[in-house]
């Protein structure tokens, strides 16, 4: 009798088994794995790789709760506020300056401006995915990872340049 690593698997047990397996754990879906290699695969949820998946994907979904929170808190805010003033449609006015910058923001928010704090919420929702790249750079470069901390590196650096570029 063969080893066990020798074994033949018939092919519909291991579709099976990898369907399985990526059903209970979506993040680890490799496609360029085949089914038989991947039903093979012992999920560590120890491994780096994982707790990374785990990191990002918790970070990508409290953020963009956090920043609806936020924007839902504003408008409703607003609209009590503001909900039932007649809006002139022919002239356009465009965003207030207070509100073109990160620090404008926060200084609206802190003066208790409703269009200040959805204005904030949405500076969370563009800092979060912003945020999930700056945290696999630093996992890349712990883990001394060159290629990828060469590419991530040069992501960050574009987002960062195409956010903050206009202010300096």
């Amino acid at each position: 009798m063969p080893p066990e690593s020798e074994v033949q698997i018939p092919t519909s047990t291991v579709t099976a088994q990898a369907l399985s397996i990526a059903l209970e754990h979506p993040l680890v879906v490799d496609l360029s794995v085949s089914c038989q290699d991947y039903a093979q695969h012992q999920l560590d949820e120890r491994s780096p790789d994982y707790r990374l998946g785990i990191i990002l994907s918790n970070l990508l979904k409290y953020g963009v709760w956090l920043a609806t929170a936020i924007v839902l808190l504003g408008g409703i805010l607003y609209l009590v506020r503001h909900g039932m003033e007649p809006v002139n449609y022919h002239i356009f006015q465009g965003e207030p300056d207070m509100f073109r910058s990160p620090a404008g923001v926060i200084d609206a928010v802190l003066s208790g401006r409703r269009r200040g704090i959805v204005q904030l919420g949405l500076l969370f929702l563009i800092a979060t995915p912003v945020l999930r790249v700056l945290v696999s750079f630093i996992f890349f470069i712990k883990q001394r990872d060159i290629p990828y901390v060469v590419i991530t590196g040069l992501v960050i650096s574009g987002l960062l340049y195409s956010l903050l570029g206009a202010y300096f």
